[in-house]
Protein backbone atom coordinates (compact mmCIF):
# COMPACT_ATOMS: atom_id res chain seq x y z
CA UNK A 1 0.00 0.00 0.00
CA UNK A 2 1.60 3.44 -0.82
CA UNK A 3 1.97 6.12 1.74
CA UNK A 4 -0.62 8.15 0.43
CA UNK A 5 -3.40 4.96 0.42
CA UNK A 6 -1.86 4.42 4.35
CA UNK A 7 -2.37 8.10 5.68
CA UNK A 8 -6.01 7.88 4.12
CA UNK A 9 -6.84 4.36 5.64
CA UNK A 10 -5.25 5.65 8.90
CA UNK A 11 -7.88 8.85 7.94
CA UNK A 12 -10.80 6.94 7.91
CA UNK A 13 -9.81 4.46 10.82
CA UNK A 14 -9.27 7.51 13.37
CA UNK A 15 -12.50 9.42 12.16
CA UNK A 16 -14.66 5.99 12.70
CA UNK A 17 -14.67 7.02 16.75
CA UNK A 18 -13.30 10.51 16.94
CA UNK A 19 -14.72 12.46 13.63
CA UNK A 20 -12.84 14.16 10.57
CA UNK A 21 -11.25 16.90 12.57
CA UNK A 22 -9.13 14.52 14.48
CA UNK A 23 -8.36 12.63 11.53
CA UNK A 24 -6.88 16.24 9.86
CA UNK A 25 -5.36 16.76 12.29
CA UNK A 26 -3.13 13.33 12.38
CA UNK A 27 -2.10 14.04 8.91
CA UNK A 28 -0.84 17.62 9.46
CA UNK A 29 0.61 16.95 12.34
CA UNK A 30 4.72 17.83 12.84
CA UNK A 31 6.27 16.74 15.63
CA UNK A 32 8.40 19.72 17.43
CA UNK A 33 11.68 18.86 19.78
CA UNK A 34 9.74 19.83 22.64
CA UNK A 35 7.25 17.18 21.94
CA UNK A 36 10.07 14.60 21.29
CA UNK A 37 11.58 15.60 25.19
CA UNK A 38 8.18 15.55 26.17
CA UNK A 39 7.45 11.95 24.28
CA UNK A 40 11.14 10.67 25.52
CA UNK A 41 10.61 11.90 29.65
CA UNK A 42 6.77 9.69 29.56
CA UNK A 43 8.55 7.19 27.67
CA UNK A 44 11.72 6.52 30.07
CA UNK A 45 8.74 7.06 33.07
CA UNK A 46 6.83 4.38 32.12
CA UNK A 47 9.29 1.74 30.79
CA UNK A 48 10.51 1.90 35.01
CA UNK A 49 6.78 1.84 36.40
CA UNK A 50 5.37 -1.08 34.17
CA UNK A 51 5.93 -4.42 35.13
CA UNK A 52 7.34 -7.06 31.89
CA UNK A 53 4.55 -8.41 31.48
CA UNK A 54 3.75 -11.19 28.11
CA UNK A 55 1.85 -9.42 25.77
CA UNK A 56 1.10 -6.15 27.08
CA UNK A 57 1.83 -3.92 24.35
CA UNK A 58 -2.10 -2.79 24.44
CA UNK A 59 -1.50 -2.25 28.54
CA UNK A 60 2.19 -0.33 27.59
CA UNK A 61 0.51 1.41 24.87
CA UNK A 62 -2.41 2.69 26.41
CA UNK A 63 -0.95 3.70 29.48
CA UNK A 64 1.91 6.11 27.45
CA UNK A 65 -1.19 7.63 25.19
CA UNK A 66 -2.82 8.60 28.55
CA UNK A 67 0.12 9.69 29.85
CA UNK A 68 0.94 11.98 26.67
CA UNK A 69 -2.62 12.84 26.70
CA UNK A 70 -2.13 15.88 29.54
CA UNK A 71 1.61 16.66 28.20
CA UNK A 72 1.32 17.26 24.44
CA UNK A 73 -0.79 19.39 22.41
CA UNK A 74 -0.97 16.61 19.55
CA UNK A 75 -3.33 14.30 17.79
CA UNK A 76 -2.51 10.81 19.84
CA UNK A 77 -4.62 7.79 19.26
CA UNK A 78 -4.29 4.55 19.96
CA UNK A 79 -3.93 2.27 17.15
CA UNK A 80 -4.09 -1.88 16.93
CA UNK A 81 -3.27 -4.27 13.99
CA UNK A 82 -0.28 -6.40 13.07
CA UNK A 83 3.38 -5.92 13.24
CA UNK A 84 5.66 -7.16 10.60
CA UNK A 85 9.85 -7.84 10.75
CA UNK A 86 11.47 -8.12 7.43
CA UNK A 87 8.01 -9.20 5.70
CA UNK A 88 6.94 -11.64 8.45
CA UNK A 89 3.75 -10.94 10.38
CA UNK A 90 5.11 -11.19 14.49
CA UNK A 91 2.19 -10.11 16.14
CA UNK A 92 -1.48 -9.39 14.48
CA UNK A 93 -4.23 -11.37 12.73
CA UNK A 94 -7.28 -10.32 11.10
CA UNK A 95 -9.75 -11.02 14.05
CA UNK A 96 -11.18 -7.86 16.19
CA UNK A 97 -9.65 -5.84 18.75
CA UNK A 98 -10.87 -7.03 21.93
CA UNK A 99 -10.13 -4.52 24.68
CA UNK A 100 -11.49 -6.86 27.36
CA UNK A 101 -8.92 -9.82 26.46
CA UNK A 102 -6.01 -7.21 25.90
CA UNK A 103 -6.71 -5.76 29.32
CA UNK A 104 -7.02 -8.99 31.04
CA UNK A 105 -4.34 -9.43 34.16
CA UNK A 106 -2.03 -10.82 34.69
CA UNK A 107 -1.33 -11.99 31.23
CA UNK A 108 -3.50 -10.40 28.53
CA UNK A 109 -5.10 -12.87 25.79
CA UNK A 110 -4.65 -11.17 22.92
CA UNK A 111 -2.21 -11.64 20.11
CA UNK A 112 -2.38 -8.31 18.24
CA UNK A 113 -0.23 -5.61 18.00
CA UNK A 114 -1.15 -1.85 19.55
CA UNK A 115 1.03 1.01 19.48
CA UNK A 116 0.50 4.90 19.90
CA UNK A 117 0.60 7.33 16.53
CA UNK A 118 0.72 11.05 17.21
CA UNK A 119 -0.43 12.26 13.87
CA UNK A 120 1.65 10.24 11.31
CA UNK A 121 4.86 9.18 13.96
CA UNK A 122 4.43 5.99 15.36
CA UNK A 123 5.62 5.48 19.31
CA UNK A 124 6.29 1.77 20.15
CA UNK A 125 6.52 1.45 23.54
CA UNK A 126 6.86 -2.23 23.40
CA UNK A 127 8.82 -3.74 20.66
CA UNK A 128 12.14 -3.78 22.18
CA UNK A 129 11.36 -5.00 25.12
CA UNK A 130 9.18 -7.66 23.39
CA UNK A 131 12.34 -8.22 21.91
CA UNK A 132 14.70 -8.41 24.43
CA UNK A 133 12.76 -10.35 26.79
CA UNK A 134 13.00 -14.38 26.48
CA UNK A 135 8.94 -14.58 25.19
CA UNK A 136 10.32 -12.31 22.45
CA UNK A 137 9.78 -14.23 18.72
CA UNK A 138 12.63 -14.79 17.84
CA UNK A 139 12.50 -13.23 14.58
CA UNK A 140 12.12 -9.98 16.42
CA UNK A 141 14.63 -10.44 18.76
CA UNK A 142 17.73 -11.11 16.18
CA UNK A 143 16.30 -7.99 13.87
CA UNK A 144 16.03 -6.08 16.70
CA UNK A 145 19.58 -6.53 17.92
CA UNK A 146 21.16 -6.34 14.51
CA UNK A 147 19.29 -3.31 13.74
CA UNK A 148 19.53 -1.81 16.73
CA UNK A 149 21.84 -3.57 19.53
CA UNK A 150 20.87 -3.58 23.41
CA UNK A 151 19.09 -1.51 25.67
CA UNK A 152 16.70 0.22 23.85
CA UNK A 153 13.74 1.62 25.41
CA UNK A 154 11.51 3.22 22.97
CA UNK A 155 11.03 3.47 18.64
CA UNK A 156 9.32 6.62 17.48
CA UNK A 157 9.54 6.99 13.61
CA UNK A 158 7.62 8.52 10.74
CA UNK A 159 5.36 5.74 9.76
CA UNK A 160 6.00 6.12 6.15
CA UNK A 161 10.12 5.49 7.03
CA UNK A 162 9.54 2.61 9.33
CA UNK A 163 10.09 -0.32 6.63
CA UNK A 164 13.56 0.75 5.64
CA UNK A 165 14.22 -0.33 9.50
CA UNK A 166 12.74 -3.78 8.53
CA UNK A 167 9.44 -3.08 10.00
CA UNK A 168 5.91 -2.85 8.90
CA UNK A 169 2.92 -1.60 11.02
CA UNK A 170 -0.22 -1.89 9.31
CA UNK A 171 -3.49 -0.57 11.36
CA UNK A 172 -6.68 -2.35 11.77
CA UNK A 173 -8.35 -0.40 14.38
CA UNK A 174 -8.07 2.83 16.14
CA UNK A 175 -9.45 2.73 19.50
CA UNK A 176 -12.31 4.47 21.70
CA UNK A 177 -11.83 6.79 24.60
CA UNK A 178 -13.97 4.03 26.25
CA UNK A 179 -11.59 1.19 25.20
CA UNK A 180 -8.62 3.17 26.14
CA UNK A 181 -9.82 3.71 29.83
CA UNK A 182 -10.40 -0.24 29.79
CA UNK A 183 -7.02 -0.83 28.98
CA UNK A 184 -5.95 2.09 31.49
CA UNK A 185 -7.64 -0.42 34.42
CA UNK A 186 -5.82 -3.36 32.85
CA UNK A 187 -2.43 -1.13 32.99
CA UNK A 188 -3.04 0.08 36.97
CA UNK A 189 -3.86 -3.27 38.07
CA UNK A 190 -0.22 -4.94 35.93
CA UNK A 191 1.38 -1.33 37.85
CA UNK A 192 -0.61 -2.28 41.03
CA UNK A 193 0.41 -5.86 41.34
CA UNK A 194 4.06 -5.37 40.07
CA UNK A 195 4.55 -2.41 43.31
CA UNK A 196 2.53 -5.33 45.64
CA UNK A 197 5.26 -8.01 45.23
Amino acid sequence: MSTVKDLTHLGKLIARHHGWAAAKAAKSYEMSESDRAVLTKCGVHMLKVFPPVPGSSALMSAALAVSLEGRLNAPIHLVAGTLAVEGTVVFGDDTQFDAAKASAAPTPDWHGHVWVMIGAYVVDISIFRTAYSRQGPAILSRHVDLTFGPNKGLYVDVWKRTPRLGFSYEPHYVLSGDEVTELMGGAYQAIKQAQTH
